[in-house]
C-alpha cells in the first residue's frame, strides 16, 4: 500500500510534533517550523506531496501566503489551514488565494482532524486518478484523430483506385454493347453496365461524404432562384412511374445564396427518398416558403411515419432501417450526403411526422 506524504507547518514546534505523532503511522510526515523552511522542503523533496497542513499566523510568511506560493510548484496538493482565529477576512483569503480544502480552528479535535486529513488525501488520490484518466483520454483522442485521418485517406485512395478499373469496365462494356451480339450476350453486357454504374455511383457518394468530412468539398455560392425541378432523371422517373406518383412543385421565385449544383442534388435526393417510401398512387410535394430571412424548402409524402429512434440515426452514414424502409437496396448514404452539403451552407435537414406521412425540410439564407 502506498504511504502518502503530508507536510505539516507551524511555528510552534510542539504543534508540529503533535501533528507528526497523530499521522506518522498512516502517512510519511514532513515537518517545518516556518513558511521559508517549508518551501525549501518542497523544493528538495522528490515525489508527490498529497497534503499540506499549515498554521496561518506565522512570522515572515503567513499560512495563506505560503499556500499561495505552493500553487505554482504543487498545484495538485490538497491544503488545510490551521488558525486560532476565525475572522472572515482570513477565511476568504485562504479560500481565494490559498485554495484550501478546509480550515480548522485551534485547538483542533484529533478525531475531526484525522477524518479531515483522510478525506483530503482521498481527494488527492481521486485528483491523481482523474489526471491519469485525462491523459489516457487525450492519448486515445489523438489516436482516434489519427485513425480518422487514416480512414479518410484510405477511403480517398480506395475510391481513386476503384475509379480506374471502373472506367475501363464501363468503356469496354459500352463498346461491346455496340457490336453485334446475340440476345443472351446483350443481356449479360447490359447487366455488367448496370452493375458498373451502380458501383460508380456508390464510389462517387462515398468520396463526396469523405471530402465533406475532411473539409475538402468546396462550394461556389451565388444568388439563385430555385423555381423548377427536373424529374426526368432515369432513376427517379423509373420509381415515379412504377409507383404511379406525381411530383407537385410549388417553389417561390426568391433568391438564396447557394451552390446550385449541390442544392439541386439535395432536392433530387430528398424527392427520390420521398418517392421510395411514399405510398403508391400519391403525390410527392416539393414546396418552398419564406421563413424570416430564410427560404424553407419542404419535401413531403404520404406514407408511414418515422419513429423518433430512426430520426436520430437516419442521417448517419450507411444507416438502413429495414423495418421502416421495407427495402433491401441502397447504401444509406443519401441523407448523409444531403446533410454534408447543407452543413456547408450553414443549414441542416429537419424531419417531422405529419398526419399523413413525413416532411423533411431545410432552410437557406435569402439574398
Amino acid at each position: 500500500m502506498v504511504k502518502h506524504t503530508i507536510l505539516c507547518v507551524d511555528d510552534e514546534i510542539d504543534n508540529v510534533e503533535a501533528l507528526e505523532r497523530l499521522f506518522r503511522r498512516q502517512y510519511t510526515v514532513l515537518k517545518a517550523t516556518s513558511g521559508k523552511e517549508a518551501l525549501a522542503i518542497l523544493d528538495q523533496h522528490r515525489g508527490p506531496i498529497s497534503l499540506i497542513i499549515t498554521d496561518q499566523r506565522m512570522p515572515e510568511i503567513t499560512g495563506v501566503e505560503f499556500l499561495e506560493r505552493t500553487l505554482v510548484t504543487h498545484p495538485d496538493t490538497v491544503r488545510i489551514l490551521l488558525t486560532g482565529y476565525t475572522d472572515l477576512e482570513s477565511v476568504i483569503m485562504a479560500v481565494n488565494k490559498g485554495q484550501i480544502f478546509r480550515y480548522i480552528t485551534k485547538p483542533w479535535d484529533p478525531v475531526d482532524l484525522v477524518n479531515t486529513v483522510d478525506r483530503a488525501v482521498e481527494r488527492f488520490v481521486i485528483g491523481e486518478e482523474l489526471k491519469q484518466k485525462n491523459k489516457e483520454l487525450s492519448k486515445a483522442l489523438e489516436e482516434l484523430k489519427s485513425l480518422d485521418v487514416a480512414k479518410s485517406n484510405f477511403m480517398i485512395l480506395i475510391n481513386h483506385e476503384l475509379k480506374t478499373p471502373l472506367t475501363s469496365i464501363l468503356s469496354f462494356s459500352s463498346l461491346l454493347a455496340e457490336s453485334s451480339l446475340q440476345d443472351e450476350d446483350k443481356l449479360m453486357v447490359n447487366r455488367i453496365n448496370k452493375s458498373a454504374e451502380r458501383l460508380k455511383n456508390l464510389v462517387d457518394d462515398v468520396l463526396l461524404v469523405v471530402r465533406a468530412e475532411t473539409n475538402q468539398l468546396k462550394i461556389e455560392t451565388q444568388d439563385v432562384s430555385f423555381t423548377q425541378f427536373e424529374t426526368s432523371t432515369a432513376e427517379l422517373q423509373t420509381i415515379l412511374n412504377k409507383k404511379q406518383q406525381n411530383v407537385v412543385i410549388r417553389l417561390e421565385p426568391l433568391n438564396v445564396r447557394a451552390d446550385v449544383r449541390l442544392v439541386k442534388q439535395v432536392l433530387h435526393r430528398l424527392v427520390h427518398n420521398a418517392s421510395k417510401f411514399g405510398l403508391e398512387g400519391t403525390d410527392i410535394h416539393l414546396d418552398s416558403l419564406k421563413s424570416g430571412n430564410k427560404l424553407r424548402f419542404i419535401v413531403s409524402n404520404k406514407g408511414p411515419q418515422l419513429p423518433a429512434s430512426v430520426i436520430d440515426k437516419i442521417t448517419k452514414p450507411f444507416y438502413i432501417d429495414e423495418d421502416v424502409m421495407h427495402h433491401s437496396t441502397g447504401t444509406g448514404l443519401g441523407l448523409t450526403i444531403c446533410q454534408a452539403i447543407l452543413k456547408l451552407h450553414h443549414s441542416a435537414l429537419q424531419f417531422k411526422n405529419t398526419d399523413q406521412g413525413v416532411m423533411v425540410y431545410f432552410e437557406l439564407q435569402l439574398s
